[in-house]
């Protein structure tokens, strides 16, 4: 009988620990999106910004994005006027839930070669290498789409 009972307590405790870890994984059950922008074709960079915006507007607050942009892809987050997927941007960044990543290693080339500073659009912020961000959100468990 005190098999039984060691047995049966054995199994309690490892149910309530398989519960009590599963707890927290569905407590955080937002999705996280990274989207890659590497090309300056104005149709991708807009299918970029539609995913974005489909998926905040089915979503909600259920979902976090980030719209990683570097190499020609740093035309959609630039002022500059190569873009009109550019003028789209501010309108998005206002979302608390979607956030726009410029290449730092980019801005410096691009800077470089042309003797001006990169302007970006409003809500843009600047990571140090676009390619390590992607990187780093895959790594933190982000699921990864390039248009």
């Amino acid at each position: 009988m005190k098999k039984l009972r060691l047995s049966t307590g054995l199994a309690m405790a490892m149910l309530l620990a398989v519960v009590g870890f599963q707890g927290p994984v569905f407590a955080d059950a937002k999705h996280k999106l990274v989207i890659q922008v590497s090309t300056d074709d104005v149709r991708t960079q807009n299918i970029a910004l539609n995913n974005a915006t489909n998926l905040q507007k089915a979503m909600g607050d259920d979902i976090e994005i980030e719209v990683v942009a570097y190499g020609p892809g740093l035309s959609l987050l630039t002022k500059n006027g190569k873009s009109p997927a550019s003028k789209r941007v501010p309108n998005l960044a206002v979302y608390e839930n979607i956030t726009f990543s410029a290449c730092g290693n980019t801005m410096k080339k691009v800077a470089k070669k042309s003797g001006k500073d990169v302007t970006l659009v409003d809500g843009v912020k600047v990571v140090p290498a676009g390619v390590v961000r992607i990187m780093e959100l895959q790594e933190q468990g982000w699921t990864y789409v390039r248009p």
